[in-house]
């Protein structure tokens, strides 16, 4: 699979799609339109020919209801819209499309520490919230990036081993259902919605007009960056000795390690980005060993407030089209996997893309393995380790070019199943993934399925990969 390009939007008549414009306080948009474009573009720009039938930017809860009774009426799919960021471009299908940016309220109660959060909001206004009352949760490290997405499929962030997932965080959600009806889902009410919306993937129960989080107290932290260019030579030695750290570290230490190439023949690059709940004098000693192995290229370690190291962790990136394969590591990665990892970053085929190719190494464990695996829909309970393995290209890379990196991407995929099981992280979408029922959501899929059933059962909600009603 390489871009996707899909057919034209549903056919609607001119007459219903009047009546659905008429009934809303918000706006709809049709192919043609001024904003259109913009309403159905996502991030991954592989995904760029997905054309909805019509788009809603929903500007009330009413709005929401009456879209989804209109699509029922109409027998078209309905897509929720945060912010277009799901990697397989699920944010937006070739039926209606709700979009959700006008839902970006963010408020806090500092008696409680409950953070109530729009489906629509991204992370710039939830965090500049966050920041004015000094309270945080788990959340993502992209301003752009949607809260509806990174929680209702667990959501990872740099705090988690300390403080667990987003999910993990959430305490209520309001959910409109294919009935059209409000309900408000925690631990009391729709405990079963409110079970598959901790994890269970977006886009698949209904559309989430708000979240509601338990937030903590902040405190200072440090961060590290630590580069190692041209690093072949000690690459193995080096994510060796820097998972032993993350293994043998407090949970209040996490860290993206990462090995990248930017063209073909290229040595590989190194690296170690992080954060520590602590000051940097400790967080140096947790790094020691690694600066033991070879003296870095490059080398951080600072103290920041919380918010500064927040900002010091966000991933720059060029963006254009990409693609996401996953796989998760119970444990540290053997000797044997970083070195078939090497040996396929070094045959990278290249690209015009400056992200170029990487394989990153997200540390997890600790508070997220806190919590049994049926307990929430987030089934990934056991793992130390997510193995991100990414490449990217242009749209003036050539056809066969394109081929090229996702036969490359494919390769290392499949030689890593020689190391690690083939569950796979469902906020990062893989539309190339076979098997992603078990690899998603493992022995919480048949549970999925049937609240599934219970409360869509004619599937309403749906695209490549969502939850089936049967």
């Amino acid at each position: 699979m390489s871009d996707v390009h899909l057919a034209r939007p549903a056919a609607v008549a001119a007459a219903d799609l009047r009546r659905l414009a008429a009934a809303l306080t918000g706006r709809l948009w049709l192919p043609g339109e001024s904003r259109y474009d913009e309403k159905r573009a996502v991030v991954n720009e592989r995904c760029t020919g997905v054309r909805p039938a019509a788009v809603v930017s929903a500007a009330t809860v009413s709005d929401v209801r009456q879209a989804i009774r209109w699509a029922r009426d109409n027998g078209l799919a309905v897509t929720p819209r945060g912010t277009g960021h799901s990697f397989a471009g699920y944010s937006v299908s070739g039926g209606l499309v709700v979009d959700l940016s006008g839902f970006a309220d963010v408020v806090a109660d500092e008696s409680s520490g409950l953070v109530t959060v729009g489906g629509g909001a991204t992370m710039s206004p939830l965090y500049r919230c966050l920041e004015q009352h000094q309270v945080a949760f788990p959340a993502g490290n992209s301003p752009t990036v949607g809260i509806g997405g990174l929680t209702l499929g667990g959501g990872v962030a740099a705090v988690s081993r300390a403080w667990g997932l987003t999910s993990d965080a959430l305490v209520e959600t309001v959910l409109v259902t294919a009935d059209g009806q409000v309900r408000t889902c925690n631990a009391r009410e729709n405990p079963d919605l409110f079970w598959a919306c901790r994890g269970g993937g977006g886009g698949n129960f209904g559309v989430n007009v708000s979240f509601t989080f338990q937030a903590r107290p902040v405190t200072d932290v440090s961060v590290c960056c630590l580069i190692w260019t041209g690093a072949d030579a000690h690459a193995v030695a080096l994510l060796d000795t820097l998972q032993e750290a993350v293994r043998q570290g407090p949970n209040e230490f996490s860290a993206r390690l990462g090995l990248s190439t930017t063209g073909r023949g290229q040595a590989v690059t190194v690296s170690a980005v992080g954060l520590f709940l602590g000051p940097a004098r400790d967080l140096r000693d947790l790094l020691r060993p690694a600066l033991d192995v070879a003296p870095p290229t490059r080398q951080e370690v600072l103290d920041l407030s919380y918010w500064a190291g927040k900002d010091y962790l966000r991933h720059e990136t060029f963006g254009g089209r990409f693609a996401v394969r996953t796989r998760l590591s119970p444990g540290p990665l053997s000797a044997d996997a970083l070195e078939t990892l090497l040996w396929w970053m070094r045959r990278w085929p290249g690209s015009r893309n400056v992200d170029g190719a990487g394989v990153g190494l997200f540390a997890w464990g600790g508070a997220i393995n806190g919590v049994p695996a049926t307990e929430t829909a987030f089934v990934h309970r056991d793992s130390l380790f997510l193995v991100s393995m990414d490449t990217s290209w242009t749209e003036d890379d050539a056809p066969g070019q394109v081929d090229a990196n996702l036969r490359w991407l494919t390769g290392m995929y499949e030689a890593m199943g020689e190391h690690l099981p083939d569950s796979a992280y469902q906020n990062f979408t893989d539309p190339d993934l076979r098997d992603w029922r078990t690899a998603y959501y493992g022995r919480n899929f048949p549970r999925l399925v049937d609240i599934k059933r219970r409360h869509d059962p004619d599937n309403l909600f749906r695209f490549e990969q969502s939850i089936p009603a049967t």
